[in-house]
């Protein structure tokens, strides 16, 4: 392709994409590079973002779905077979476990002969949104401070084109981010992790400015491109002081605001799903439009995601859309369109004071990793605020809650649901042979020195004790994910997040008038209020709807009991029988609904609970009527938005449930 000397280069392109296998990932990957895709952007799937392997008890149901199984340096391998990784710039949406990931991605390339130096990318590696809003956390914020401070030690000096950290407000946003919050809750895990970084000991004085040079971001952008644009702006003003006035840092480019982008998949809608396209097209623009605040790295979700997994002809259509912005239209061709405009720098100006205020607010409460809890309470409040705009018509979403007359839409197939990938339920036992496999195969003695190694640099938070370079041993050893994760959860012990459930209730007495009165009467009839279990089965860690659910409920009067993410569906039912709950509601958005409702209705009916379950996800209309045959009794989708109508039902199956079973 011939390149125009006047236009600037544009953006690197990538779709995130990943699934069922390293070899069918890797096959989609080629066909997507062969396309006009100039990045990698790699999913992983759940077990391998928490730290499991395929044939752990925690990872049933759930390998392979949302992204590709990657345990070993095999898959590695096989996720990368005929990419020339000297050459590629790769992100990789991995977090607790991203150290453990950069070591496979550096020790495939040491294999290959590539000197780690070449490496071009990113590991997304911020783990405070994961406690706030994504939830793929394993160990407690010091260790996973600590884990984070290890890689960028080691990538500065010996990967130093690499981003060691993305830091992300991206999912921020997903959980209900104000513009304000999301800039200064960034800045705050960025501050957070430098000063980490300078305290440790692990590199010296004069290497602090190529650090800080390498802190790149992974933000969202909404349909407000305006506010977008200027969000943007605002962003790269406040970085730019904090790496002068509180790093010292005096080359402008080391200051510069570098930053990738996926579009907002928060806004994605099931119902009228072919507006999406032109909500993602909105999205692209607030975060392209602005020379001197343009994204460096752009990804956009498919118009389909709300309904389920892509296929690639959506995922091409999305790359697509990239290319007609960036080749087709003038964009590349000018300066900064914006400079001199009265509107967009007062937005910029109003939005950067506005989040200066909040980070010194998040800074007076000890900075980002010591603020967690009031963070997380912060975003459901944030969350629940946005909820009741669109349920009360105040925020306008065509298709949802306006404009809702519709024709069929053509790209929803016959009927059959055929508009989205399904994983081959096959999969997971193939993966589980494999892994077996691979162990049966390695050297088990070299394997076993390479985990005591990584033990003992972990009890070592010196300055000499970088986990890095034992993890990269462990990796060549022919070591798993679920043995390195196993290692660290000895050494550091494992976490659980804040829910910040309190903080979006008591907002909602009016809407709920007339459920309150049910459900205050159904307590005084039957001698306590309606009891509803709010849980999440398996490793999906996407809470929001879980939270809101729960904010709702406990506002229309029930009493609720919800323990956060992650919970066995044997934990689920010890806590249904302890609670002797009315209700159960699951909420799965990560595709393993088929494994887990089922276990969970069966370990409810063998324990002798008549509780009734409900579902809540991304569940495709065929799978909704399998799961209602097998005794749930409803299903919600993103479609149903009315948390006002859910609640209606919920009253009334709850009437039912104490109807049956007197006393």
């Amino acid at each position: 392709m011939v390149t125009d000397p006047q236009r600037d280069a544009p953006w690197v392109m990538r779709t995130y994409s990943g699934h069922s296998t390293a070899r069918a990932s890797n096959e989609l990957y080629r066909t997507n590079l062969a396309k006009g895709q100039t990045g990698l952007s790699i999913a992983f799937d759940l077990p391998t973002q928490t730290g499991y392997d395929p044939d752990a008890p925690e990872a049933a149901g759930e390998v392979g779905k949302v992204g590709v199984p990657v345990a070993h340096l095999g898959h590695m391998k096989e996720l990368l077979e005929g990419i020339p990784v000297e050459n590629m710039n790769t992100s990789m949406t991995i977090n607790a476990t991203a150290a453990w990931l950069l070591a496979l991605y550096v020790g495939h390339a040491q294999d290959r002969g590539v000197d780690p130096a070449l490496l071009s990318g990113t590991t997304q590696n911020d783990i405070v949104k994961e406690y706030l809003s994504r939830g793929t956390y394993i160990f407690p914020p010091g260790p996973s401070l600590r884990l984070t401070v290890d890689t960028i030690a080691y990538a500065v000096r010996h990967a130093p084109k690499w981003n060691p950290i993305n830091v992300c407000s991206y999912h921020l946003q997903e959980a209900g981010s104000t513009p304000v919050q999301e800039i200064a809750y960034a800045l705050a895990t960025a501050i957070g992790v430098l000063d980490g970084v300078r305290a440790s000991g692990k590199i010296e004085e004069s290497e602090l400015p190529a650090v800080v040079g390498r802190i790149s971001f992974f933000v969202n952008a909404g349909v407000r491109f305006v506010e977008e644009t200027c969000k943007m702006r605002a962003f790269d003003r406040l970085w730019d002081r904090v790496c002068r006035e509180r790093y010292g840092v005096e080359d402008p480019k080391l200051r510069r605001f570098r930053y990738g982008v996926q579009v907002n998949s928060l806004g994605l809608t099931e119902q009228q799903p072919e507006n999406n396209v032109q909500r993602i097209v909105l999205e692209s623009l607030g975060v392209t439009l602005s020379k001197s605040a343009r994204a460096r790295a752009l990804q956009l979700p498919a118009w389909n995601e709300a309904l389920g997994l892509p296929r690639p002809w959506d995922q091409q259509w999305s790359l697509r859309m990239q290319q007609v912005l960036a080749f087709e239209s003038d964009l590349l061709e000018y300066d900064d369109i914006f400079e001199g405009s009265v509107v967009i720098e007062a937005k910029t100006a109003e939005l950067a004071e506005a989040a200066s205020v909040e980070l010194a607010d998040v800074e007076e409460l000890g900075g980002a990793f010591e603020a967690i809890d009031e963070l997380k309470r912060r975003l459901v409040r944030s969350q629940a605020e946005r909820v009741q705009r669109i349920e009360s018509g105040q925020q306008k979403v065509v298709g949802v809650n306006c404009f809702t007359e519709t024709a069929p839409s053509p790209l929803l197939g016959d009927g059959e649901f055929d508009n989205v990938l399904r994983v081959d339920h096959h999969v997971e036992a193939e993966q589980i042979e494999e892994v077996a496999r691979w162990r049966a195969d390695r050297n088990a003695a070299a394997v076993r020195a390479a985990l005591d190694e990584l033990r003992r640099v972990a009890n070592d938070d010196g300055p000499s004790g970088n986990i890095m370079e034992a993890t990269i041993a462990l990796a060549h050893a022919g070591g798993t994910t679920g043995e390195w994760a196993g290692a660290l959860r000895e050494v550091f012990g494992e976490f659980r997040a804040p829910t910040g459930v309190s903080g979006g209730v008591g907002r909602r007495g009016n809407d709920l008038a007339p459920v309150i009165l049910r459900t205050k009467a159904l307590a005084e009839s039957t001698g306590g209020p309606p009891r509803l279990l709010v849980a999440k089965p398996g490793l999906d860690g996407h809470s929001n709807g879980a939270e809101q659910i729960a904010v709702a409920a406990r506002d229309a009067g029930f009493e609720v009991i919800y323990q956060g993410i992650r919970l066995t569906p044997a934990q689920i039912v010890a806590a249904a029988l302890d609670e002797d709950v009315d209700i159960v509601g699951l909420s799965i958005l990560s595709g393993s609904h088929m494994e887990l409702v089922p276990d969970v209705l069966d370990r409810l009916r063998a324990a002798g609970s008549t509780a009734a379950v409900v579902v809540g996800g991304i569940i495709p209309p065929e799978d909704a009527e399998l799961l209602i045959g097998k005794g749930v009794a409803s299903v919600y989708t993103p479609k149903d938005y009315s948390f006002d109508r859910i609640m209606e039902d919920l009253v009334s199956l709850a009437e039912r449930q104490r109807a049956a079973t007197p006393g």
